[in-house]
C-alpha cells in the first residue's frame, strides 16, 4: 500500500475501510441517521445512547423506558440503512448504563464506546463472556486511566478491551479534565497519545493482540488524521465536523450554531453535574452565569453525579431544547474548532475532504 493512502482500521476482525469513527454525541444529535451515513462512508458511525428516548413521546413520564425503547429502534434504523460498522456510545456515569448496555448486545451492535468513567467492576460481566462478539472499546483521558482498565481487566477476566479510544481536552460535551488542565500543555492530546501507545505495547505483547490506540479532541483536518497516525495511532475519532452535516440528527438550528459561531463563542462551562464542559455561548449560558436558574423538576436522575436539588438548571432539558432547535432555552455543546465549519455539507463530502487531506499530507511529508 502506498503510504499516500489512507489506511484501514481494524478492530478484532472489524476493518473499516476509513480510519474515522464518529464520535457518540449524545441527547440526539449522533442517532440512525448521521451512524449509518457515516458507516456507509466507510468509517465506523455510532449512536450516543444518552437520554436517546427524548424522541419517544413518552419520555417526560417514563423517560428510562423510553431510552430502552428508542436505543433499540435506533440500532434496528441504523442496521436497515448500512451493512458498515456501527457502534453505541454509553455512558458509565448514566443512570440506565446497564440497559443500553443490554440493548446494545442484544441487538449485535459491532463495538461499545464506553465513557465517563471507569469501565471495570461490572454486573453484566460483559468482559467475561470470551465468545462474545460485539467489541468493547473503553474512552480514557490519560494513560493512567488506560493503565487502570487494562491491568484490572487481565487481572479479574484474563482479557483486554479490544481498543481504547484517547480523548484529549480540545473535544466537545464534558470533559475528563479538570478546568485547570484544559489548556496546559501537559495534558494535551498529542502528549496523551504517545503515552497511551507506549502503555498498549506492553499489553499487546502480553496478551499478542493487537490494540488499536485511537485519538480524540480536536482533531479537524485530513492533515491532523496523518499526524496521530504518523504518531503510531490506527485511526482518529471525531465528533464535532459531523454535527455541520446533512445527515447529523439534529435540528438545522443546531447545525447553524455551529456554522455561524466565532472563535470567541466557544467557551468553558461548569456542567451542573459537576464536570467541567465546552459549549457555543448563547444567551442562555449567559443567564446561567449571572446567576438566572431555570426552575425546573427532575423526572429521575439520569447522571449518577447529578445534584439535581441544587442545579441552576436540567441539563438533559437544555439539550433537548438545543437538539429539536430551542435555543433560547438550552445550549450546544461543541468541540474547540467548531468555529472553523463555515458551511453544511454531507458525510462523503466530508469523508473525502478528510481523506484527500490525509494524501496531501502524506505526500508533503513523506
Amino acid at each position: 500500500m502506498s503510504n499516500n493512502l489512507i489506511p484501514i482500521l481494524k478492530i478484532g476482525e472489524l476493518e473499516a475501510k476509513v480510519p474515522i469513527v464518529q464520535g457518540g454525541m449524545g441527547v440526539g444529535i449522533s442517532m440512525s441517521n448521521l451512524s449509518s451515513a457515516v458507516a456507509n462512508a466507510g468509517g465506523i458511525g455510532v449512536i450516543s445512547s444518552a437520554e436517546i428516548g427524548m424522541i419517544e413521546p413518552d419520555f417526560n413520564l417514563h423517560p428510562k423506558k423510553a431510552s430502552i425503547k428508542a436505543l433499540r429502534k435506533e440500532i434496528r434504523k441504523a442496521r436497515s440503512m448500512t451493512n458498515g460498522i456501527i457502534g453505541v456510545n454509553i455512558m458509565v456515569a448514566m443512570s440506565d448504563f446497564n440497559e443500553m448496555a443490554i440493548v446494545s448486545l442484544e441487538e449485535g451492535v459491532d463495538i461499545l464506546f464506553i465513557g465517563a468513567g471507569l469501565l471495570l467492576k461490572n454486573p453484566l460481566n460483559l468482559v467475561k463472556d470470551k465468545n462474545l462478539k460485539t467489541k468493547i472499546v473503553p474512552i480514557v483521558s490519560s494513560a493512567r486511566a488506560f493503565e487502570t482498565i487494562f491491568k484490572y481487566w487481565a487481572r479479574h477476566y484474563n482479557r483486554i478491551p479490544d481498543a481504547v479510544v484517547v480523548e484529549g481536552p480540545k473535544a466537545g460535551g464534558h470533559l475528563g479534565f479538570k478546568e485547570e488542565q484544559i489548556d496546559n500543555p501537559d495534558y494535551k492530546l498529542e502528549k496523551i497519545v504517545p503515552e497511551v501507545i507506549a502503555s498498549a505495547k506492553v499489553y499487546e505483547k502480553k496478551f499478542n493482540k493487537s490494540i488499536p490506540v485511537i485519538p480524540a479532541g480536536g482533531i479537524y483536518t485530513g492533515e491532523d488524521i496523518y499526524k496521530f497516525i504518523k504518531m503510531g495511532a490506527s485511526g482518529v475519532q471525531m465528533a464535532t465536523r459531523f454535527v455541520a452535516t446533512y445527515e447529523c440528527d439534529a435540528s438545522e438550528k443546531f447545525k447553524e450554531a455551529y456554522v455561524n459561531c466565532k472563535k470567541e463563542d466557544i467557551t468553558i462551562i461548569k456542567s451542573p453535574v459537576g464536570m467541567p464542559g465546552r459549549a457555543i455561548k448563547n444567551r442562555f449560558l449567559e443567564n446561567v452565569r449571572n446567576g438566572i436558574t431555570k426552575p425546573f423538576k427532575c423526572t429521575w436522575q439520569c447522571l449518577k453525579g447529578c445534584n439535581y436539588r441544587s442545579a441552576p438548571y436540567c441539563i438533559t432539558q437544555a439539550l433537548v431544547n438545543a437538539q429539536k432547535g430551542n435555543l433560547d432555552d438550552g445550549f450546544a455543546f461543541a468541540g474547540s474548532n467548531a468555529y472553523r465549519i463555515n458551511k453544511i455539507v454531507s458525510v462523503q463530502e466530508l469523508i473525502d475532504e478528510l481523506i484527500d487531506g490525509y494524501s496531501q499530507a502524506a505526500s508533503k511529508f513523506n
